[in-house]
């Protein structure tokens, strides 16, 4: 499949974008951890799946780091002196087809570790070392100012959810569905955000 612009996206179009991605670029190491991009991304999505957690979250955990693959940038490395802003990335492709639940957990799982990090110290001791070292890039743990802010957003809940399933995604070895057992699921969010029928 030919990659499309994201101006060439439609409602029909946007699911088989996204699994196109995982089946050409899923395999690529994901940060120095034990799992690939899309081991890791379909761990936090199984993981929401089987405790229950609502479709918009488990669509959230699927797609939350789809931006290491559509950012200008590039991926991330344990070399890297600077952010690549993925989370941006992400949400911006996803931002016509997905309602702002998904792309706030999206554009924000990256803020919410900075904020998990400065509100409960004993986060900051679970990250694993290319977490720590993504952080520092961004930005480290967040000001007081920074936190007060964060927290007005209505789907914080949920944004945290989400960052606790991307960390609980990097897991050698487990087993999930591929993406195509999620792909029904992202069509329904779609289609109902986008009002078709």
């Amino acid at each position: 499949m030919e990659k499309p612009t994201n101006a060439d996206l439609t409602p029909q179009t946007i699911v088989a974008f996204l699994a196109d991605i995982f089946e050409r670029r899923g395999g690529e190491e994901y940060l120095g951890e034990p799992v690939t991009m899309a081991e890791h991304m379909l761990q936090g999505a199984t993981l929401a799946e089987r405790s229950g957690q609502d479709e918009l979250v488990i669509v959230s955990a699927l797609l939350h780091d789809i931006g290491h693959f559509t950012s200008e940038f590039g991926m991330f490395s344990m070399d890297d002196t600077e952010d690549r802003h993925h989370e941006d990335a992400g949400a911006e492709v996803l931002e016509r087809f997905f309602p702002s639940l998904v792309t706030d957990c999206v554009r924000y799982h990256v803020a919410a570790k900075r904020y998990l990090c400065a509100t409960r110290p004993e986060y900051f001791r679970r990250l694993s070392e290319a977490s720590v070292h993504s952080l520092n890039l961004q930005g480290g743990p967040m000001t007081a100012e920074e936190v007060t802010e964060f927290e007005k957003n209505p789907n914080l809940k949920e944004i945290i959810a989400v960052r606790y399933l991307d960390d609980a995604g990097k897991e050698a070895e487990m087993e999930t569905p591929s993406f195509a057992h999620f792909a029904p699921m992202v069509q329904r969010v779609v289609d109902r955000h986008c009002g078709v029928a």
